[in-house]
């Protein structure tokens, strides 16, 4: 896929305020600090399209950009932002679980993973919640360019194991990214384009 437009349309803490438009969405999450809005912008190629900052929990709403004029890449807050208070927390936990339990455009989220550490139990939970939810989702590991191959690999081996410890029949599909060497790119937006075909080919049948 080339991505010939990225353009940002708005952003909200309400699901009722997203756009309306019957397009398919990607949903971007992750932990705090996980590199999330540089994976946006190696991906859109832009700069700036997404606010990178060294305080984690910097996004702090839903945030949608229009990609192609045919979809929509949401950037959503980080889980588990440091510098928040209680109070405020609960009120982005309840419009992101809002988000992905009522927005019927969300046709995949992905989970933003840092590959460099070891399996953490907030990223586990999420992952559980959405399998509950039965929302589809794939996960990106970042940041690969930290670390050597073989402990990318013996990485991802340990997460597969904890999934498979708690009660995952598989681990899902994922994806290995760098945002400064642009690792991952090419598949990412080759699976995005795969959906969206899918996506676009049943609304045409009815």
């Amino acid at each position: 896929m080339k991505i010939n437009t990225a353009e940002f349309i708005i952003s909200n803490s309400e699901v009722s305020k997203c756009p309306n438009e019957p397009l398919p969405e990607y949903a971007f999450i992750g932990r705090s600090n996980v590199g999330k809005s540089s994976l946006i912008n190696m991906l859109t190629e832009r700069k700036k399209l997404a606010k990178t900052s060294a305080r984690p929990g910097k996004t702090q709403l839903i945030n949608h950009f229009k990609i192609n004029s045919n979809w929509y890449l949401v950037d959503l807050p980080g889980y588990g932002y440091a510098k928040v208070s209680k109070k405020t927390k609960a009120v982005f936990q309840q419009f992101i679980t809002d988000y992905f339990e009522k927005r019927e455009q969300l046709v995949c989220a992905f989970v933003l993973i840092d590959i460099r550490l070891e399996a953490q139990k907030i990223d586990l939970e999420f992952i559980t919640y959405l399998g509950e939810t039965e929302v589809p989702f794939c996960i990106i590991f970042t940041k690969a360019d930290k670390i050597g191959k073989s402990k990318i690999a013996s990485n991802i081996a340990a997460y597969k194991k904890q999934l498979l410890a708690n009660n995952w029949a598989e681990i899902p599909q994922y994806f290995v990214t760098s945002s400064s060497e642009g690792t991952g790119r090419d598949e990412i937006l080759e699976f995005i384009d795969g959906v969206n075909e899918d996506v676009f080919k049943n609304m045409n049948e009815f």
